[in-house]
């Protein structure tokens, strides 16, 4: 897989390379990895609801072709697009998502940080109380109780054309997070975001995006 350290770059540009990459690739293209980094923008999945997007501002909105709902992009977050044939690498999308997610684990886990999985979520939560606890998560009472003390510091979005993903995965390092209270996050009201400052990780850009970017090589390399 080329890793390719791309740092901040226009979001729609990045969108419709990655389009336009998929399409024409062929069973020879070598996979590709992005790391990137984008101005301010909201972004809707392909099963968007308008009312997951609460009060926008003069933050722009784009229309995606990924799955999922509403997130949000900004400066301080690592964006990881792989751009993956399937096929070749001899896996099907479920897991290709959960190696995505697990990437995201050993790369907080680097740092101590326990990132964690929720049933039906995609995404990487860590506990707001102690992000280095070990326990593993107890089932909710409810579907409404699964974030309680939760708060998620990686969005996923996916999608596959000819058996090749693009879009991906984002990883909040140093970011404004008051954006993600104009939006409900995934589509789940009231889901605490955060970054990996908020945790008491202080590191720069470019160390978060290398090494997210080899876990993901490691994992998503057939």
């Amino acid at each position: 897989m080329d890793l390719l350290l791309r740092g901040r770059v226009d979001y729609l540009a990045t969108y419709q390379e990655m389009r336009d990459f998929t399409a024409r690739r062929t069973a020879e293209s070598a996979d590709q990895l992005w790391l990137c980094e984008h101005a301010p923008v909201f972004t809707q999945g392909l099963a968007g609801q308008a009312g997951h997007l609460l009060a926008p501002g003069d933050i722009p909105v784009v229309q995606t072709d990924r799955g999922g709902q509403v997130t949000y992009h900004g400066p301080g977050q690592v964006v990881a697009y792989p751009l993956v044939d399937l096929r070749r690498a001899g896996y099907f999308i479920k897991e290709y998502v959960y190696r995505m997610e697990e990437a995201v684990i050993r790369t907080l886990g680097h740092y101590g940080v326990t990132g964690l999985r929720v049933a039906g979520a995609p995404g990487i939560y860590v506990r707001l109380d102690d992000p280095f606890a070990h326990g593993a998560l107890t089932g909710p009472a409810t579907p409404q109780d699964r974030f309680r003390g939760l708060g998620k510091i990686a969005a996923l979005g996916v999608k596959v054309s000819r058996h090749c993903t693009y879009h991906g995965v984002a990883l909040n390092v140093a970011m404004d997070l008051e954006p993600f209270s104009r939006i409900n996050p995934c589509g789940y009201a009231g889901l605490r975001t955060v970054d990996l400052s908020t945790i008491g990780i202080t590191l720069p850009w470019n160390d978060a995006a290398r090494l997210l970017g080899h876990k993901l090589d490691a994992l998503l390399t057939p």
